[in-house]
């Protein structure tokens, strides 16, 4: 039985994109924007503020290896706040309280920064829907490690086989099985519905 739904943030409740900042700043130029966040503030490195380094420690190492990008690599953190849509993923809120009054327990799972994630918290209403999360920036552990997924497990008391994890990353989706969950990888709430509804009636 799916008693727990379990639900990634960035891509999934709400919309992250560096892009956001970068593109305007390279005058449009998306090709440039792609370059830099992949070869100089990639996910790598942005793993490692998810991890719990301070920014503060990262932007200087990465503006010592890079000092070319200093400007670049320091608005990453100064400017992190325009990478938010403040409009959330289309449908998700709604469909998180549904699920809430249907009678499941919802609960968060996210690499993010402490940091950056303080800044939004209660931005969202989805994040105060839920029954209880775990972020990754006050853990110092990042999915796909098995260690964030029991600390979920030994937090709130849940059984693997009674959760469905959703995530719109396939890493962290295949690690999540391997610890006994139900996947479902996000693309958008109507292509999740459908799934997320079969598995619900068939493990009801």
């Amino acid at each position: 039985m799916i008693k727990n739904i379990v639900f990634d943030y960035g891509g999934v409740l709400v919309d992250w994109n560096p892009h956001y900042v970068f593109d305007p700043w390279f005058g449009g130029d998306v090709e440039k924007a792609d370059w830099f966040l992949q070869h100089i503030c990639n996910m790598e490195w942005n793993e490692q503020m998810d991890k719990g380094k301070p920014f503060s420690e990262g932007v200087a190492e990465l503006s010592a290896r890079y000092p070319e990008w200093k400007t670049e690599i320091e608005m990453y953190y100064r400017d992190w706040i325009k990478m938010i849509n403040p409009v959330p993923i289309a449908g998700m809120t709604g469909y998180v309280r549904e699920l809430k009054e249907r009678g499941y327990k919802t609960y968060g799972l996210s690499n993010w920064a402490a940091e950056t994630f303080a800044l939004v918290r209660h931005r969202f209403e989805a994040f105060d829907l839920l029954d209880g999360m775990v972020v990754s920036g006050y853990e110092k552990t990042i999915k796909p490690e098995p260690r964030i997924f029991e600390i979920l497990f030994d937090r709130y008391c849940l059984t693997p086989g009674e959760c469905v994890f959703i995530d719109d990353n396939a890493r962290n989706l295949a690690a999540a099985r391997t610890m006994g969950m139900h996947t479902i990888q996000f693309t958008t709430k109507e292509a999740l519905e459908g799934p997320l509804e079969s598995l619900l009636a068939e493990r009801s």
